[in-house]
């Protein structure tokens, strides 16, 4: 299969491309500069680099290399339409149309804009179904009866938060919601919290968007979670199943074995 593979930071692009080669599909990267890791350029026959504002290059680079279906894989910070970029015609006049500057809106309106091109994006776990997370306990230990209360009172606080389309992840202690995670992402929101709880323990939970599919902005964690979840003495971890993608598995779930994190998947 040929296809295009929008890059942005973090592990899940690299894999993805790992899982293409071994499929042997045919991928041209457009990679964002201000997010993608150079690995990219060693794993796919083909890399155009672009900034975050060059709506308009991206559909040139696709177009021009016959690409009608792409994948979205990896993040881009929110917080990047309030940094220095500078748009192109194409994304200004877009962020001028939209009503809600929040991911939906944003990606959403991309969307439209490559399906008009005859671009239609693809379910972006496509190549990586089998990190998806698993339901019930996937590590050693179990979440004790009080961690099992905060996922139970997180998840509906999530879920809740899920709906306006802001952060996907909550801090709760003592079935209290201490943080609620926006543009700052899930690792800065943890030491926030920590902040507020006097040393005792945190939960966190995860929530993917009200959405049936999995185009863009799916949760991810990895192995990188779990250094911050002990910094901040967060002892448990709850996360979607079948709608989370949990990088470097096998690693991620060691490392909490023996950090003692208790993983769940709800």
């Amino acid at each position: 299969m040929r296809y295009g593979l929008i890059a942005g930071n973090g592990r899940f692009p690299l894999l993805a491309l790992e899982s293409a080669q071994r499929l042997g599909h045919d991928v041209t990267v457009v990679a964002i500069e201000e997010e993608a890791s150079r690995e990219v350029e060693s794993l796919a026959p083909r890399c155009h680099w672009i900034s975050l504002g060059q709506l308009g290059k991206l559909i040139e680079i696709l177009k021009r290399d016959g690409i009608t279906e792409v994948v979205m894989a990896g993040q881009v910070k929110h917080a990047q339409i309030f940094s220095s970029i500078r748009p192109d015609w194409r994304l200004a006049k877009l962020l001028a149309s939209l009503p809600w500057k929040n991911t939906g809106g944003l990606i959403g309106g991309v969307i439209k804009i490559l399906e008009d091109e005859g671009i239609h994006l693809r379910d972006s776990t496509a190549l990586l179904k089998p990190l998806l997370a698993t339901p019930g306990v996937m590590t050693r230990r179990k979440p004790s009866k009080e961690e099992t209360a905060d996922i139970e009172y997180g998840r509906r606080v999530a879920d809740a938060l899920s709906g306006f389309d802001v952060g996907q992840s909550v801090a709760i202690c003592e079935r209290a919601c201490v943080a609620l995670e926006a543009m700052e992402g899930t690792d800065a929101m943890l030491r926030r919290a920590a902040g507020l709880v006097n040393g005792r323990p945190l939960t966190l939970v995860k929530a993917a968007r009200r959405r049936e599919h999995l185009l863009f902005d799916v949760p991810v964690v990895g192995l990188e979670t779990i250094p911050a979840m002990r910094e901040t003495g967060t002892s448990a971890l709850a996360v979607e199943a079948g709608r989370t993608l949990m990088l470097d598995r096998e690693r991620m779930i060691e490392a909490a074995n023996d950090a003692d994190i208790a993983i769940v998947g709800t």
